[in-house]
């Protein structure tokens, strides 16, 4: 991924908190078959392996877990709110019109070396864990007792793990690091005011760091 100097985001803790709050991933891969690419959610534990590790599930229907061989690379693509930046919002603009329309956005690339977990302890845990954390906010959390056994077992029989060691992290925050002061505060106020909240707030703080 090409990113200019001011762009860098090295703070690993930073590419963690990203995943954790954006886990739905694309994972992108090269087997036999050529280029493939998979929109999957993911667990991330931060704590396993040296840089974390990733685990996700996909349908046992998918090719994707067989074209893969144990150890190959892969690429899983996490992205946080994107949006597309207006020149109006920008003070200086209206004093030298020197300035024109871009695209802000925050991404983790993760690399890492993939083990096919076809065994179905290790998708319960897996499945029993993204449950969890995404039934937490629910009035009533659903559990996956809730289900009959006979209907679940199916279901997780239909179902093949995927464990991703993490060996990179590469990530990108393009937040107008390369504007001045003003014209930062601008852009955030303009993308708070057209619903763009968790930019323009991730902005705010690039705008602090320029007082």
């Amino acid at each position: 991924m090409y990113v200019p100097a001011e762009f860098v985001e090295p703070q690993r803790d930073v590419l963690h908190d990203l995943i954790l709050k954006n886990p739905f991933g694309i994972l992108f891969s090269h087997g036999c078959n050529g280029l493939d690419a998979n929109h999957l959610p993911f667990e991330l534990q931060p704590n396993e392996g040296e840089l974390g590790v990733l685990h996700a599930h996909v349908s046992r229907n998918n090719p994707v877990w067989q074209d893969l061989q144990n150890g190959d690379e892969v690429l899983v693509v996490f992205q946080a709110e994107n949006a597309y930046i207006s020149p109006n919002w920008y003070p200086s603009k209206h004093e030298h019109h020197k300035q024109v329309p871009t695209w802000n956005y925050r991404v983790v690339h993760v690399y890492g070396k993939v083990t096919i977990r076809d065994d179905e302890r290790y998708v319960r845990g897996v499945v029993a864990r993204l449950t969890r954390t995404h039934e937490a906010s629910q009035p009533e959390p659903w559990k996956m007792s809730d289900a009959p056994k006979d209907y679940l077992e199916p279901m997780l029989k239909a179902i093949v793990g995927l464990e991703i060691e993490i060996k990179q992290l590469q990530g990108k925050s393009k937040l107008s690091q390369n504007k001045d002061y003003k014209d930062v505060l601008g852009a955030a106020h303009g993308l708070a005011e057209t619903g763009h909240q968790e930019m323009a707030d991730a902005m705010f703080g690039v705008a602090e760091t320029k007082r």
